[in-house]
């Protein structure tokens, strides 16, 4: 598997520090031999994503607020000069303020309805427009990283799991649109992982004890687990796959009680 993706392209959005999973699916990548560009949102996050890009041969680091339109064709043309075409992005970017991620969801805010489905689900699809033209004739693979939370109530999660319903329609009607011209579209739906982004849901730690408890593997997943879904989603290993959801939690999405 070492040499799995080698003289291959990616974008990998949302690599925020060690315990990413967007991190972990960059060094899944990485290890098969693509060769990888990283953002950062802000510059109080740059620091830490140039360290972590520094572990990755030939990587390159660009910054990407995905609310700014400018900056988005930035990236893509950056890719562009750097990589001349591109075979996988990575969506790993997610977003909702934190007062929104507890209580009840009929309180969520107008403004924090709009910025989570912006940042978390709308950049799906304002990325994907923006690297097309790198991906054409390539047989690329665009994935997405999605939670459970976007089709069943799991308290706290509130708006955030509206947002992953939205990424995991998209996923599919992406999935339609790009299919003829030979780019897979797929989510990953991860069980819960301490991350920066799920340190903002309140009651997480009882969810990952209750998930230990009732998944048939009877443990939570490691963000490692998915990352090396995440290379074989963007290995020619899943050509056969795309407008699907797949999940790495232990089994517990087949569970009823």
């Amino acid at each position: 598997m070492d040499k799995l993706l080698q003289g291959k392209t990616g974008l990998v959005l949302g690599v925020a520090n060690r315990r990413s999973i967007a991190w972990a699916c960059a060094q899944s990548l990485s290890k098969a031999g693509m060769r990888l560009a990283l953002t950062y949102m802000g510059d109080r996050m740059e620091k830490g994503v140039r360290e972590l890009a520094a572990e990755l041969p030939d990587s390159i680091v660009l910054p990407c607020d995905v609310t700014q339109p400018a900056q988005i064709d930035a990236v893509a043309q950056a890719v562009k000069e750097e990589f001349g075409g591109l075979d996988c992005l990575v969506h790993g970017v997610a977003f909702a303020k934190r007062e929104e991620l507890q209580g009840d969801f009929f309180n969520t805010s107008r403004e924090g309805y709009m910025v989570a489905h912006e940042v978390s689900a709308y950049s799906l699809a304002a990325m994907t427009r923006a690297v097309l033209p790198l991906m054409e004739g390539r047989q690329g693979s665009i994935i997405t990283l999605s939670y459970i939370g976007g089709e069943r109530v799991v308290p706290n999660y509130n708006i955030m799991g509206i947002a992953k319903a939205a990424l995991e329609a998209s996923v599919r009607y992406l999935s339609h649109d790009l299919g003829p011209r030979g780019i897979r579209v797929n989510g990953i739906s991860a069980g819960p992982i301490r991350t920066l982004s799920s340190a903002g849901v309140s009651g997480f730690t009882d969810i990952l004890d209750e998930i230990a408890k009732k998944a048939p593997l009877r443990r939570n997943v490691t963000a490692d687990e998915v990352g090396d879904t995440c290379l074989f989603l963007a290995s020619p290993l899943s050509r056969g796959i795309t407008g699907s959801i797949v999940y790495v939690d232990a089994g517990y999405h087949i569970m009823g009680v």
